[in-house]
């Protein structure tokens, strides 16, 4: 027959009109993310080891990191900066880390204006979160 289709078409349109409305408040109410969602990395320095697994493991090299000894003779980290315009946010660096120091969080509220913004100084970042709270 022929306008099937689009009697079909009308039928679902109207469907939805009748429908009440599923609408989030965003800025007010945050969603709720599946445990899955991959959309920030977080770092906790001082379990971080310097063992560069991390930076091995990142297929587009986006980690940089550098350590120095200490009078221990153990390596400290001395900074980590990852760009983040670059990052697949793919997880392979939290999963090669031997004592977890780098996890893949649900902070989905990264936009930024600059370019210059996406070179994240993870360990100036872990401070700013633990400071708040």
């Amino acid at each position: 027959m022929f306008g099937k289709g689009l009697l079909t078409g009308l039928g679902i349109t109207l469907k939805h009109m009748i429908r009440p409305k599923i609408t989030e408040f965003y800025p007010e109410v945050k969603p709720n993310l599946s445990t899955r969602v991959r959309s920030s990395m977080g770092l906790q320095p001082d379990k971080c080891i310097s063992c560069n697994m991390c930076v091995m493991a990142c297929p587009n090299e986006v980690i940089k990191l550098t350590s120095e000894k200490d009078e221990n003779n153990k390596k400290r980290l001395k900074s980590y900066h990852m760009d983040v315009g670059r990052c697949l946010f793919c997880g392979m660096c939290t999963e090669v880390c031997p004592t977890k120091a780098i996890t893949v969080t649900q902070e989905y509220e990264n936009a930024v204006y600059e370019v210059e913004d996406m070179q994240w100084d993870m360990i100036a970042r872990a401070e700013r979160k633990g400071k708040e709270g």
